[in-house]
């Protein structure tokens, strides 16, 4: 692999990354995206099922929904940015640059015969109105695939896929690129500007709704770097995906199955929700996740009960995938918990900015502000096309690409079983699923960064003589589990999807007074 340079250097291929593509090409600038994945499924955007909120004609109540479902935790100001430039961003890129069409009404005739696109708005969990455009439930493969042809298209953009950073160029404080590697050769690509876009942690996690690969590059890079990272502990599960086996395979129901009048049952064929939350089903992501998990506890199953809608009319995507894993959704859809999203990430400002000069993030491996302690549902691929495209602008506008001297990767040790960083993984998943996953407690988090100081520790000594894409994940994956458990440990309120089970002396009392 050869030394290149570029003006801007995106990592990774999501409506992210694309998007900042798309932004700085447009100004001009010459850019690299290098991506890991081979096929657009391999990246997070790809599996997107709900779709894209948009403010409509009532932005003060978007507002209010996004904060409210953060538990308030959300940045008003990035809020605020995000919903101001909602309806452009979705208007330019999606609907007049690309033309997805998204799902429309019966009425869709009527309204183009009056100028409106009459689009078939999905109301979903904590959204006080209906404002998601979605194509059946899964608008990320109908978005992403359009938008990297039209990358391909582009003459300013050069793409290069199966193709991974393993570490930032740093020189006094500046970013100067990264280290990439394909089929095992590795070299830098200098750049005026590198945007990190890099995706989801899920592989962290037992059990995920995030596609393979997705092992907190960006953020492991960033901060060994010495980028802020902020928000670790706010990791989301998403309350119904399919339950699956212990091998931990399952695929997501969508939010919009519930928003369209699917129930949740417990093993007893109880609904439950309404003993939780006013909004019941619809009450935010954190809140039915640990409802559905107590419930699994308790009486061992929880169902999505869709027989109060034509699933396979209105699902025909979902529907498909439950034919496929041999599930008979007429008697309900066994659901449980996945890691789903993390809130947090590599700290940026309004325009993407890391505190690394030159250094931008965008999508799900940074941390705008926006989702505080808690996503608002579909609003990630907003989050993403939003950000990506001022990260993009701002990107293009950096100085010419600088050649210096770059990281000294050493590879002169023999390689490591194939297995290794496999049963290193299974052992990270096990410490994070115990001890790190939808409820918390102090003992279990003391727990989990003893293990994973040591895991980083072996993982360390291998990374000094050898280089690897798959020990590089390996590495991402420690210091992005040890960053998510330290922070998880010095928070010590109960926000969102940080939950904090109460200590057991107290929870004992609370018992008691209960008798």
């Amino acid at each position: 692999m050869q030394q290149t340079t570029t003006d801007v250097l995106v990592v990774g291929s999501g409506i992210a990354g694309c998007a900042a593509a798309l932004a700085a090409a447009r100004d001009g600038a010459e850019v690299t995206l290098a991506t890991k994945a081979t096929e657009p499924e391999d990246a997070s955007s790809w599996w997107a099922q709900g779709g894209i909120a948009v403010s409509r004609e009532h932005p003060d109540v978007f507002r209010e929904d996004i904060i409210t479902a953060s538990d308030g935790e959300a940045d008003p100001d990035a809020v605020e940015t995000l919903v101001e430039n909602a309806n452009d961003a979705v208007e330019d890129v999606l609907l007049e640059t690309l033309g997805i069409e998204f799902d429309t009404t019966d009425e869709s005739a009527k309204a183009a015969d009056t100028g409106e696109r009459g689009f078939a708005y999905a109301q979903e969990a904590a959204h006080d109105e209906p404002r998601i455009l979605h194509v059946n439930a899964s608008t990320g493969r109908y978005i992403l695939p359009p938008l990297l042809n039209h990358l391909k298209g582009h003459d300013n953009v050069t793409i290069e896929q199966d193709t991974a950073a393993l570490e930032l160029v740093t020189h006094e404080g500046l970013v100067h690129g990264a280290i990439l590697e394909r089929d095992g050769e590795f070299a830098p690509c200098f750049a005026g500007a590198t945007v990190l876009a890099t995706g989801g942690i899920g592989s962290l996690y037992p059990r995920t709704t995030n596609p393979e690969g997705a092992t907190g590059d960006g953020i492991a890079m960033a901060a060994l770097a010495g980028a802020d990272v902020e928000d670790m502990e706010y990791v989301q599960f998403h309350p119904t995906a399919y339950a699956g086996d212990e091998s931990g395979d399952t695929f997501l129901l969508s939010e919009a199955v519930r928003g369209e009048g699917a129930l949740l049952r417990n093993a007893e064929g109880e609904r439950f929700m309404p003993d939780y939350h006013e909004d019941a089903e619809l009450a935010p992501r954190d809140v039915v996740a640990r409802a559905v998990q107590e419930q699994i506890d308790e009486t061992g199953e929880v169902t999505l009960d869709v027989s109060p809608l034509d699933f396979a009319d209105e699902f025909p995507d979902l529907a498909h995938k439950c034919e496929e894993y041999g599930v008979d959704w007429a008697d309900g859809i066994p659901v449980a918990p996945a890691e789903h999203f993390l809130c947090g990430g590599i700290a940026v400002d309004d325009r993407g900015r890391a505190s690394l000069d030159h250094l931008f993030a965008v999508g799900e491996c940074s941390r705008t502000g926006v989702h505080g302690a808690n996503r608002l549902a579909s609003t990630s691929l907003l989050e993403g096309l939003v950000w990506g495209l001022r990260a993009g602008e701002t990107a293009a506008e950096a100085d010419e690409p600088e050649v210096v001297e770059a990281p000294d990767l050493l590879d002169s040790d023999p390689p490591l079983a194939d297995n290794f960083a496999r049963d290193k993984f299974v052992r990270l998943r096990r410490v994070m699923g115990e001890y790190v996953g939808l409820s918390r407690n102090r003992d279990d988090l003391g727990r989990a960064q003893g293990v994973l100081r040591r895991l980083k520790g072996e993982v360390d000594a291998y990374t000094r003589t050898r280089t690897s894409r798959g020990l590089y994940e390996l590495r991402s994956a420690t210091v992005v589990a040890l960053l998510i458990s330290r922070a998880a440990s010095e928070n010590p309120e109960s926000k969102g999807c940080h939950y904090l089970e109460p200590p057991a002396a107290a929870a004992e009392a609370d018992a008691a007074d209960g008798d």
